[in-house]
């Protein structure tokens, strides 16, 4: 077989298409481009194989390179020479990254970013977006010029297949609320979305006011039986009950000696000629000092020309060192996908040998070794990058088994760590099975963060700003009341839908309760004022007892700050101690004020930080503050929250999903301050968040009242405290992140596509009806007294409330998945679905 080649006699999604009645329909050319496997996961069992990605299937490098830069080159004739000089190109983490960076090559003069799972200290987060399927922010972005993705050029957006297309339009959602632009083009080797997919993007790019086009290599549907994930699960557990989770038997292959090439030095251990080597050479690069290994920071067309001029000199080291291999794998590292490849395209220039590329991965598959199926054999391996989520396995995919005497490991120096040479570890099995191992090293890039001096204002306290007493809270804010920042809700969701604002850059108008909701109001809180001072007390005394004996509490402006009072109160009421509590912003897709955070490391032991929220729901900004705090040390992300119903976090009061009285209202329980605020034109990078007090409330502000009656039955609950908190503190509080998987089976289940548009448990429900444009209420049915208020909010904004089973929260609230006001009506009142 030719390295042209890229389908063999036997299409590779033979196996599962007899199996499963899974097909692919379009193009011709699909078979060619695709094979067929099966995966451990809940909600697909199937996955496309790419022949030309460069990740499962080993492939000549000069056929995946071409494949990413003539979708490059279709780009620039699609935009044309002015507007391709203008563009910038996005790849998507990590199976993207290479192509992504392909495409940029073919595009010619744009600059590219992928994003990336791996957080570096000091370097500012651009942007931040999730997949739909993900438990945690799967992507990052961190570029090492903070313009790069400011301008108004096209944005080009590649990933290696575009199915439903949720990822791509999240992403272009959150970007084109910070940076927008009037054109878009999204890149894949394949087209593989549904009929009604295809009309959401329409749809989308409309909404959106931006034109979007799609250029890929060859589309078509995959065709699925109703029963396809029953029974594709099915045969997963049924295979690997027979052969074992790696799905084959360990292959037995005769291996040539060890000798060790001319500029090679050992890197573990070799062994005499004729003996099985079970250790790697290492090949020193000579990669150019300062070039970016790829494009986790940005990699511009003058690190292209620096790095042509370098890969023959670099291709000659590595051939030096692979004494003749008639068959040789170059073998990249997870997002490390471009340098690898690349290497790959300049050593078959150099050395007379069959010479494939593929790299490592995060993703489980099912190896099957048959040749109607795409994935024949698996190497796992423990990750080696001290990995930002914690340890797990890797994977090496079609590699035992293949017929290759030599492989190349190519990976960054982050990744060079004792537990790649470990005895389980990538090399060693590599050498279980390829003859002749060698590892390069490509130095990690890690941009210069200039060092400035401090020159941070100190906390904004009442009661200049906020109706709290100055020793209750400090806000890390700063003081926009004197800024016009509100605006209708209707027009606020519509800019935030369409992706032309983001819903931190302006407020929504105070919600002015009627004489009826006050009551409901009063009401709540005395029925439940002993709930909470019991939810006050067991968090606080689980963080005096695990955290710190004398915390620094730091609530999540603004439905933590009450809360981080109560906590505040507890403390002294019960053990005279006068705890510090501030008051920060974070921002959902955004991140936490960077500033704030360094005004506390200045101030405080970082140690000692307790961060502090209200509720959880989904999770969402759970999730983010611990991406944004993996760029400074000594924070723990640990939030304690007064209600933990989405299961999200081990330091709570209570885990049950109630209506906290706080959450009924909005800057008249909060201080009368506004929600935060983060815009460009306000906030400076050296600033800290904006925040308004709302001074003229002032005859309705209750956010003392609430405090101050819950205060008042601490006593009566110290009991029921202590015997709480003694059996908290032995039990198992690890998190379930229930309510996430919740919400992403909502979302779907309801057509919205989109987990920021699904909010969860009677807080967050409370707001989608005081801030947004709902769109209706799922209350669990048999849901009492907590859900009054919520009834009442719905009844007066037109939203129908429908009972459902099996909800883990007692109610959530759906926003308007495709809001305009021409959608619902410029009153802003939903209609419901018909």
């Amino acid at each position: 077989m030719t390295k042209e080649e890229t389908v063999s006699v036997v299409w590779s999604g033979t196996w599962v298409a007899e199996r499963l009645g899974v097909g692919l329909v379009g193009d011709e050319k699909l078979d060619g481009l695709l094979g067929l496997a099966l995966r451990r996961n809940p909600k697909r069992a199937h996955l496309l194989v790419s022949n030309v990605l460069g990740k499962h299937v080993p492939q000549s490098p000069a056929v995946v390179y071409g494949a990413g830069y003539g979708l490059g080159e279709r780009v620039r004739k699609l935009l044309g020479e002015e507007q391709a000089a203008r563009a910038v190109v996005l790849g998507y983490a990590e199976t993207a990254t290479g192509l992504g960076h392909s495409v940029a090559d073919g595009v010619g003069s744009a600059p590219y970013l992928h994003s990336t799972r791996r957080p570096v200290k000091g370097v500012a987060q651009a942007g931040g977006f999730e997949e739909s399927h993900s438990h945690a922010t799967s992507h990052l972005l961190l570029p090492e010029d903070p313009s790069l993705l400011a301008g108004d050029g096209p944005l080009i957006l590649v990933d290696d297949e575009f199915s439903t297309g949720n990822t791509v339009l999240n992403t272009i959602r959150e970007l084109h609320g910070r940076y927008p632009r009037d054109r878009y083009v999204i890149v894949a080797l394949v087209d593989m979305r549904s009929e009604p997919d295809r009309e959401r993007l329409s749809a989308f790019a409309e909404e959106m006011g931006a034109r979007v086009d799609l250029v890929a290599l060859a589309a078509g549907t995959v065709r699925l039986p109703e029963d396809v994930l029953e029974k594709g699960q099915a045969l997963v557990a049924e295979h690997e009950a027979k052969t074992g989770p790696t799905g084959t038997p360990t292959a037995v292959l005769h291996v040539a000696g060890g000798a060790v090439a001319p500029g090679a030095t050992g890197a573990g251990t070799t062994t005499a000629r004729g003996s099985v080597n079970h250790g790697a050479l290492r090949v020193e690069l000579g990669w150019p000092g300062g070039l970016p290994d790829g494009g986790r920071h940005g990699f511009t067309p003058a690190h292209r020309v620096e790095l042509e001029a370098a890969l023959p000199r670099m291709a000659g080291r590595i051939a030096d060192a692979l004494a003749a291999p008639r068959r040789v794998l170059v073998l990249g590292f997870e997002e490390l996908m471009y340098a690898p490849l690349r290497l790959g395209t300049a050593l078959e220039q150099v050395v007379d040998a069959d010479v494939r590329y593929s790299t490592t991965t995060r993703s489980p598959v099912l190896a099957v070794d048959d040749p109607g199926y795409a994935i024949r054999s698996r190497l796992v391996f423990p990750a080696h990058d001290d990995p930002a989520d914690g340890p797990g396995q890797r994977y090496a995919y079609n590699v035992a088994g293949a017929g290759f005497d030599a492989v190349v490991a190519v990976v960054d120096s982050a990744a060079d760590t004792p537990q790649l040479h470990a005895p389980d570890g990538l090399l060693a099995q590599l050498a279980a099975h390829i003859p002749h191992v060698v590892l390069a090293v490509v130095p990690s890039y890690v941009p210069e963060v200039p060092e400035r001096a401090s020159m941070l204002p100190e906390p904004l306290r009442g009661p200049a700003f906020s109706s709290y007493a100055p020793e209750e809270v400090g806000w890390l804010l700063q003081d926009l009341s004197d800024v016009e920042l509100e605006a209708p809700t209707e027009e606020r969701e519509e800019a935030i839908q369409s992706g032309g604002a983001h819903y931190a850059e302006s407020l929504p108008v105070e919600y002015q309760p009627s004489a009826q909701y006050q009551e409901l109001f009063k009401a709540a809180l005395a029925t439940s004022a002993a709930r909470i001072a019991r939810a006050v007390g067991t968090v606080t005394e689980t963080v005096i007892a695990e955290r710190s004996p004398r915390p620094v509490l730091v609530s999540l402006a603004r439905a933590g700050t009450p809360v981080g009072v109560l906590m505040r109160r507890w403390a002294q009421h019960r053990h005279g101690l006068d705890l510090p509590h501030y008051a920060v912003s974070i921002v959902r897709g955004r991140g936490i004020d960077t500033n704030a955070l360094r005004w506390l490391q200045e101030h405080h032991d970082p140690a000692d930080v307790v961060f502090v929220d209200g509720w959880t729901g989904k999770g969402a900004i759970t999730r983010e503050l611990a991406e944004a705090l993996k760029e400074f040390d000594g924070f723990d992300p640990e939030i304690a929250v007064l209600a933990d119903p989405g299961g999200c976090v081990r330091t709570y009061g209570t885990r049950e999903d109630f209506l906290i009285p706080s959450a009924c209202l909005n800057s008249t329980v909060s201080g009368l301050i506004s929600r935060t605020v983060l815009r460009a034109d306000l906030v400076g990078p050296h600033d800290y968040h904006g925040g308004k007090f709302y001074r003229e409330l002032a005859g309705a502000d209750v956010s003392n009242h609430f405090v101050d009656t819950v205060a008042a039955r601490f006593d009566e609950v110290a009991t029921a405290v202590d015997a709480e908190v003694k059996e908290l503190l032995s039990a198992d509080r690890a998190p379930t992140w229930e309510g996430w998987a919740a919400v992403e089976r909502i979302s779907e289940e309801y057509g919205i596509h989109d987990v920021n548009l699904v909010k969860p448990g009677v807080g967050e429900t409370t707001r989608v009806l005081l801030r947004r444009v709902p769109w209706k209420i799922l209350a669990k049915r048999g849901a009492g007294a907590d859900l009054d208020h919520v009834r009442l909010l719905a009844e007066q904004r037109g939203v129908p409330v429908e009972e459902a089973d099996e909800l883990p929260f007692t109610c959530v609230g759906l926003i308007h998945p495709r809001y305009t006001r021409g959608a619902t009506g410029a009153d802003g009142k939903a209609v419901a679905a018909k």
